[in-house]
């Protein structure tokens, strides 16, 4: 289409507030500038900003992309601007969401929701033939928002300088994207319309009276003001409760949220055609970007349901919070788009003074898969590290590890952090990384045609809701995910099947189907579930604990299925859902066959032989297990490897020497002769100490061990000759000599103790008559200790010196043993009773 060049200035735009700054908007992007644009709600930058810049220089040539956070915020833009121009959407201004397109080869502004355009920038990240990016409600701060403009600024730095860059916003955090974009701030002044504010006198005192207090506020109003009326509430449940309450009210009520298919969501927006009033009931959808035709009150409930990533269960879910200032300003914005409008907020004026000044971004608390899996893509597609990338905050350190520990855990990122060519193709699809992941892992047509329904299912509500009972707790629908596919194959008579959900889904799965080039009409396996599942949760695949409804996950954790459901005495399941309350309850999985595991699943398997000593009875056992994560799926005993049962071996007896080895007397006293002989007569012998022997297990030891499986084998070892065959035979000969086992005395031999502090020997008095000096052993460096005992065995002396002893000690003893034993030789003079002792052998 030729655009004339009065396109920009045609009499069919209407003058609204931000019309005064659009020549300075125009201004700095002809100057190859970036430009922020902040505009209060209801000033007209979606619209108008887009339209006034098409025919500038720099775009004739190109198409204009504008960027919206939300699917219904793309059409109602694109309509809003082709309604402008007199045309249909599809011609010069055309959109594109993940449900539909209005797209032709005429259009020049293509409004786009933030993920399409991230997807786009990952299969064409050279955005050839587009001109500008114009980004818009970009204070709304969503993490595809942030990482969409982080690669954009990348692409413009690096290879299209002459792309031009536009951050919208309706509040005062414009300033911050300047330095983002390093471009010109513009501000646009005042709303189109005046908006009263309206506080309540006191809070709602609880969540739970929120729908009511929204359906009284809108009857009061009702009554007392005119114009249709939209109010925000947080969720669907709570629309439902006041829509139920405002039954009787003479007005169409109508809904708006994400849930609705186009139609419906369109049929809220569009004005009604007679003088019957309206009421929209609508969740955070319509807070921005929109207009809803006739809207002049604006009732707001204050709550919102915002995503939130919890660290402790890897889970993110929706979480009701106050709504922060910003939020609120734009809600009320709503009001005053077509005339002056009225704002009726739900709390006091104090309660407003305390709430935040802006909602938290997404990088902050959110779940960062999705981000750091595009954020690893782009770095294959374009170098760029991604610390190197603009973001306004830096995401947290424990989320960006968690998000990276999955992505390799699911086979996106290789060890070193680098997307692999599985994760390209997970990024590719286009989709949350976990159903990324169960997508790429359907290798037939059945397969992929189950897990497209797979994903489309996960991506919606639950179509199974059981109708309330009055008077009794609701309960939850059985968790087999497997019946959910026959209801999305066709089956509708469910008493609980929810048909629009249904529906749905069914259009989600028909666009997975495209995007995974299924052709045809494919038959759904449902048997396949558990192993689809598998492959986008391995962390929540969940295996018994023996009781019925109790599971351990792979991840981590427990979680609980009721005891009566059908799935509850399933061995192992695959989770695609979980709901975190007091505990952790599966809501959605299909069992597995730990015997016939699918590939995506045993890829991320670990299998190990793992040996153990059974603590009882002394023996190695080998268990072969196959583990994900924190579960064994399989465990056979296997036959002890030589080598294993080595390594334990010598563990458990380096844990405690005394007790695994056979210590018998002659060992350790040829280990304390050793000691000795290192000590006093070769220091550079070997150390066989308690210690050093430890240390040194597998040196001397080891050998020993081959085809034992038992400690009772390790202590049946003779361990003296082991020991003595640490030594060389001469250093043997000359221990046996130096440091004999025994001396002789009258009638025999008496043992030297060598583990005494000093070698002792000890024996009857009678045995050391004659001997008139004390022996001395290593070479006559180490004097011996004699113990003198009683004919009863009782120690009676111990003596150092024998022959002071015999002089100052022995009278004494003599005295008191003749009394005891007199029938025993007490000679006065034992050293001269018998003939010398000769001197000490081996």
């Amino acid at each position: 289409m030729d655009v004339p060049s009065s396109f920009a200035n045609s009499a069919t735009f209407p003058e609204l507030p931000v019309t005064a700054v659009l020549p300075a908007l125009r201004a700095a992007l002809n100057a190859g500038r970036n430009a922020v644009l902040v505009a209060p709600p209801g000033a007209g930058k979606t619209t108008l900003a887009p339209l006034h810049l098409l025919d500038a220089p720099w775009c004739k040539a190109g198409r204009l992309i504008v960027v919206e956070p939300r699917r219904v915020a793309v059409r109602g833009a694109a309509h809003r601007m082709a309604e402008l121009l007199g045309e249909e959407t599809g011609e010069t201004v055309g959109f594109r969401t993940r449900t539909d397109s209005a797209i032709s080869s005429s259009t020049r502004i293509e409004v786009v929701t933030e993920g399409l355009l991230l997807r786009r920038l990952l299969t064409d990240p050279l955005l050839e033939g587009v001109a500008a990016i114009l980004f818009d409600e970009v204070h709304e701060r969503s993490l595809d928002l942030d990482t969409a403009l982080a690669f954009c600024l990348d692409l413009q730095r690096s290879l299209r300088p002459e792309l031009r860059l536009v951050a919208m916003s309706a509040t005062t955090d414009g300033r911050a994207f300047a330095g983002l974009l390093d471009g010109e701030l513009i501000e646009s002044e005042g709303r189109q319309f005046p908006i009263e504010i309206r506080h309540t006198k006191r809070d709602i005192a609880a969540m739970r009276d929120l729908p009511e207090a929204v359906a009284r506020a809108i009857r009061d109003v009702f009554a007392s003001e005119v114009g249709d009326i939209l109010a925000f509430l947080p969720g669907l449940g709570e629309i439902r409760r006041a829509e139920r309450a405002l039954a009787d009210l003479p007005a169409l009520v109508l809904p708006l949220h994400g849930e609705l298919s186009t139609a419906e969501q369109d049929r809220a927006l569009r004005p009604t055609a007679n003088t019957t009033r309206k009421i929209v009931l609508a969740t955070s959808i319509a807070e921005t970007s929109l207009t809803v035709p006739g809207v002049r009150i604006v009732v707001d409930g204050g709550f919102r349901r915002t995503p939130r990533f919890d660290a402790g269960s890897g889970l993110s879910r929706l979480e009701t919070q106050r709504v922060s200032r910003a939020t609120a300003t734009q809600r009320a914005g709503r009001a005053g788009r077509e005339a002056p409008g009225i704002a009726i907020r739900l709390w006091t004026e104090a309660t407003g003074r305390g709430l935040p000044l802006q909602d938290l971004p997404e990088i902050l608390n959110g779940d960062l898969g999705g981000h750091r899996l595009d954020v690893a893509a782009w770095h294959a597609l374009m170098g760029t590290s991604p610390e190197a990338l603009a973001l306004l905050d830096t995401p947290p350190n424990g989320a960006t590890q968690a998000a990276d520990s999955l992505l390799r855990d699911l086979g996106a990122l290789d060890e070193t952090g680098h997307v692999t060519p599985h994760g390209e193709a997970m990024a590719r699809i286009g989709a949350q990384p976990r159903l990324a992941a169960m997508l790429c892992a359907a290798d037939t047509p059945s397969a992929r045609a189950t897990a497209a329904a797979l994903a489309a299912l996960l991506e919606e509500r639950d179509p199974l809701r059981p109708r309330p009972v009055p008077g009794q707790r609701a309960s939850n629908p059985p968790a087999d995910i497997r019946s959910r596919l026959h209801l999305i194959a066709g089956d509708t008579h469910h008493p609980d099947a929810d048909r629009a959900s249904l529906a749905r889904i069914r259009e989600g799965a028909r666009r997975y189907r495209q995007r995974l080039g299924l052709r045809g009409g494919a038959d759904m396996d449902p048997d396949a579930a558990g192993g689809l599942i598998a492959a986008g949760f391995p962390d929540r695949v969940a295996q018994s604990r023996g009781e019925p409804g109790r599971y351990r996950l792979a991840g981590g954790g427990s979680a609980r299925l009721g005891a009566t459901d059908p799935l509850a005495r399933e061995s192992l399941l695959a989770v695609a859902a979980l709901h975190v309350r007091t505990a952790t309850e599966l809501c959605l999985a299909a069992p597995l066959d730990a015997e016939n595991l699918p590939d995506a699943l045993l890829a991320r398997t670990t299998e190990q032989v793992e040996t153990t000593l059974d603590p009882v009875t002394g023996s190695i056992m080998a268990r072969k297990r196959l583990r994900l994560g924190a579960l064994v799926l399989r465990d056979r005993s296997v036959a002890v490897a030589p080598e294993e049962a080595g390594s334990l071996l010598l563990a458990q007896i380096r844990s405690d020497l005394t007790r695994n080895l056979a210590w018998t007397e002659a060992a350790r006293q040829f280990q304390a002769r050793a000691a000795l002989a290192r000590t006093h007569l070769d220091p550079s012998l070997p150390d066989l100490s308690d210690d050093a022997l430890a240390a040194t297990l597998e040196e001397w030891l080891e050998p020993y061990l081959a085809g034992l499986t038992k400690l009772a084998q390790v202590k049946a070892l003779d361990l003296l000759t082991i020991l003595r065959s640490r030594l060389p035979y001469e250093v043997l000969t000359r221990i046996d000599r130096e440091l004999p086992r025994m001396i002789e005395v009258q009638g025999g031999q008496v043992s030297i103790d060598y583990t005494a502090v000093t070698p002792t020997a000890t024996a009857r008095a009678q045995a050391f008559y004659g001997i008139r000096e004390t022996p001395r052993v290593a070479g006559g460096k180490v004097p011996l200790q004699f113990a003198l005992l009683s004919p009863a065995g009782r120690p009676q002396a111990i003596t150092a010196d024998i022959a002071a002893f015999w002089k100052t000690g022995w009278p004494d003893m003599r005295r008191d043993m003749r009394g005891r034993y007199p029938r025993h030789d007490w000679p006065e003079d034992p050293a001269t009773a018998s003939p010398p002792i000769r001197r000490p052998r081996g």
